[in-house]
């Protein structure tokens, strides 16, 4: 029997606690907060029966790692699918865009050959599985080549400056566009009660399979020992014979200087950007049309990336009758909204509002709750399979799984429970 330590109560961490405590290991997970979820945690306020992600999620039907999982748990029958409405902003209207056939439709290509190679160009890359030869290029390259510049002007270059600025637009490679027509399905899902309550579930589960849990635990330092790994936290050492890390890469750096220069240096070397979240509790719906997910040019002048209608997806009795509508951005960490306080932030989301809905008055806003994390979104450059980092680290019984592994896959809770039980894998066959 191994006894293993786990730092971090995302789903991938606990995806690894399930396997090992199947196996019949010893596993204690420490977590820096105060409950289990990572970046898919979430927050409930009185009145409410639901919980609210603080980072929006909802699943895709093709999400085959996460409902395998909640197979095994048995947690399955409280998944909820719909098929709400995403968006996209032409010339100040907003239109269906979260199919191929609406997309055609949409009439920022116009009509003729643009919608003919966009249509050809999003059946291809939803049907072929080499990827691989698409990392040699960018995103910009690729897509000016086979879909032309019309098409991605117009269609895909404001997605990709919205999601990595200005400054990495250009650089990110196209396996990482392959990868979002690839997986994602137009039904989206999500979990009775809200994310949190499936991570509750599930840590409940784990806590019946006699895994260990610590809240408000977080680990100091990873040492090398003479057999084993030893975690220094605030109540001293402990020792472990194996050590599975899942937050960012610059926080393994810092946290376990022995690795060797080499992977430390690759560590820091791969980028990310954060998010700034913005949720609003409104006490009516935002868009009349009844839209759930905006995709916004920031060329256009809204402050932030992303507006999504939570509750034109999810049931407002949920949460009390209240309409829940989140503003997003992923941002680098040294942009003014990880600086402004909340209540500048909420001033200038709320002025940004006024263009889903003439009639939104900031007499409609009951709450707000802002959030803000550094490590978010992964930014996968050209060629970016050499600098994926291997969960086996060269430190002795240390091993290492986060988002910025799961390339080409997008960051999401499927692919963090699809590399936590790869790394148990490896984690279960070392001796």
């Amino acid at each position: 029997m191994k006894q293993i330590a786990i730092i971090g109560a995302g789903v991938g961490g606990m995806a690894v606690a399930y396997d090992f405590a199947k196996a019949g290991n010893k596993v204690v997970i420490f977590e820096a907060s105060g409950a289990p979820g990572g970046l898919a945690a979430g927050f409930r306020r009185e009145g409410w029966k639901w919980s609210v992600e603080r980072f929006y999620h909802h699943w895709f039907t093709s999400d085959h790692c996460m409902f395998g999982l909640m197979t095994e748990l048995g947690l399955a029958s409280k998944v909820v699918i719909k098929r709400p409405v995403t968006v996209m902003y032409y010339k100040g209207k907003f239109y269906p865009f979260d199919s191929i056939l609406a997309a055609l439709l949409y009439p920022g290509l116009g009509w003729g050959i643009n919608k003919i190679r966009f249509g050809l160009v999003g059946l291809y890359l939803r049907l072929t599985s080499n990827w691989k030869p698409m990392e040699s290029t960018t995103v910009d390259a690729w897509m000016r080549k086979w879909a032309g510049d019309k098409v991605y002007d117009e269609m895909w270059r404001p997605m990709v400056v919205g999601k990595f600025g200005e400054r990495y637009a250009s650089q990110v490679n196209m396996a990482w566009m392959w990868a979002r027509f690839h997986a994602r399905t137009t039904q989206l899902a999500t979990y009775e009660g809200g994310f949190q309550q499936f991570a509750d579930d599930f840590a409940a589960k784990l806590k019946e399979m006699g895994v260990e849990i610590r809240y408000n635990a977080p680990v100091q330092q990873i040492k090398p020992a003479e057999a084993g790994v030893t975690l220094i936290t605030s109540s001293g050492e402990e020792h472990y014979d194996q050590v599975l890390f899942t937050s960012s890469p610059a926080l393994l750096a810092k946290m376990a200087p022995d690795l060797p220069e080499s992977y430390l240096k690759g560590l820091l070397e791969l980028k990310s950007l954060g998010a700034v979240v913005m949720v609003f509790s409104l006490k009516h719906q935002l868009s009349k049309e009844g839209y759930y997910w905006y995709n916004l040019p920031k060329s256009a002048g809204f402050p932030f990336l992303a507006l999504v209608e939570h509750t034109n997806f999810v049931s407002r009795e949920n949460f009390g009758g209240e309409h829940i509508v989140y503003a997003g951005d992923y941002l680098e960490t040294d942009h003014e909204y990880f600086k402004l306080s909340q209540e500048e932030l909420q001033a200038r989301f709320a002025e940004g509002l006024k263009k889903f809905n003439p009639e939104f008055d900031p007499s409609w806003i009951n709450q707000t709750w802002l959030f803000r994390t550094n490590y978010a979104q992964p930014v996968p450059l050209v060629n970016h399979s050499k600098n994926i980092p291997s969960i086996e680290t060269p430190l002795k019984g240390v091993y290492f799984a986060s988002m910025s592994q799961v390339y080409p896959w997008d960051r999401g809770t499927n692919f963090a429970v699809e590399i936590g039980r790869r790394a148990a894998g490896l984690m279960l066959e070392a001796d």
